[in-house]
């Protein structure tokens, strides 16, 4: 990268920290910037290539106490307008104080050693990369890194993973063993309550990085198998309640079963629809976050037997609603 770039370009942009940051602060957010954007998380982007160059450059530079110096006083000097001399001859006009002086009080060439920049006539030109250059021993350090400098260790790739949980073993959390990047075991606790599908970080876990650089991570994703009797809904438990038509008429007290195998208690009130679903307080899943709830839907079952006594009950039931039209309100509201 060429020195003169100092003037156009925002390091502290680049890896969205302050002129402020301390040295933590950086170095964990070149890592961070460094993991996302390298190459080989990226292949054939070309775009998440020279982000990551642009991320070496300016890590490079305010990682280095001398270098950051210089660049926060290049920089403060040309956001305070630095003006150029013109001319350079006796003749030339000058437009305020010179650049050049800037430039000697800044590095101590006071006097008469003075850099100057002319904008016309006069000859060559000095070349700005050049003269800065020769000032941060920058003159090789042209292309990746800046200033001959590397852009710094390469951590870790990332590897992912899966496995494959029962639905009891989700909610209760377990504890699974995986092969890790270099093919040793590797241990890891899955937290009660976790869904299918959930994606779980594991630190330190991926493949091994440069000299002085961290390991990547190892990313889990989580696959849930259904359960016969219980659904999900974030953390209640869902179940699906049976009821007779006379429990549901005339209500009742049954049971539900639960995840832990103790079947609880439950009052059907009666006249409960099909479809009504009773909330069981604090019998759904445990996170750390908190508790669930059980959510038991009735689901009101039709006989498909009926002996004549029962068909004689439920003869006299229909003739009792008579001119009873259950759906007219479905249809006056399909005409909104």
């Amino acid at each position: 990268m060429a020195s003169q770039d100092w003037f156009e370009k925002d390091f502290y942009q680049v890896l969205g920290v302050s002129p402020d940051v301390d040295d933590k602060t950086l170095k964990k957010t070149y890592r961070k910037l460094a993991r996302e954007w390298h190459p080989d998380a990226k292949p054939g982007d070309a775009s998440a290539e020279q982000r990551f160059k642009e991320i070496g450059e300016a890590y490079a530079v305010l990682s280095d106490p001398e270098q950051r110096r210089q660049y926060d006083a290049i920089r403060q000097m040309a956001h305070g307008g630095a003006r150029f001399t013109a001319g350079g001859g006796p003749g030339g006009a000058s437009a305020g104080a010179g650049f050049e002086d800037l430039f000697g009080g800044l590095f101590g060439q006071g006097g008469g050693g003075r850099v100057r920049f002319n904008t016309g006539g006069g000859g060559p030109q000095p070349d700005l990369e050049d003269i800065l250059g020769g000032m941060f021993g920058g003159g090789a350090g042209r292309g990746y890194g800046g200033f001959g400098a590397p852009g710094g260790p390469r951590p870790g790739q990332d590897i992912s993973a899966r496995t494959s949980l029962s639905f009891r073993q989700a909610t209760v959390g377990d504890t699974v063993t995986l092969q890790g990047a270099d093919g040793q075991r590797i241990t890891a606790r899955i937290p009660a309550g976790v869904k299918d599908g959930q994606k779980i970080r594991l630190r330190g876990k991926g493949h091994q990085g440069d000299a002085g650089a961290p390991r990547g991570d190892m990313i889990l994703t989580v696959h849930v198998e259904p359960h016969p009797v219980f659904g999900r809904d974030g953390n209640n438990l869902t179940v699906d309640l049976p009821v007779t038509f006379a429990e549901a008429a005339l209500g009742t007290t049954v049971e539900v079963p639960t995840l832990s195998g103790h079947p609880v208690k439950v009052k059907v009130p009666a006249g409960t629809p099909s479809g009504r679903v009773l909330r069981l307080k604090g019998r759904g899943i445990q996170t750390k976050n908190g508790t669930g709830d059980l959510l038991a839907k009735v689901k009101i079952v039709v006989p498909q037997r009926l002996s004549d006594t029962a068909r004689e009950a439920v003869q006299t039931l229909q003739a009792e609603e008579a001119g009873v039209d259950p759906r007219s309100e479905l249809f006056a509201r399909a005409r909104e």
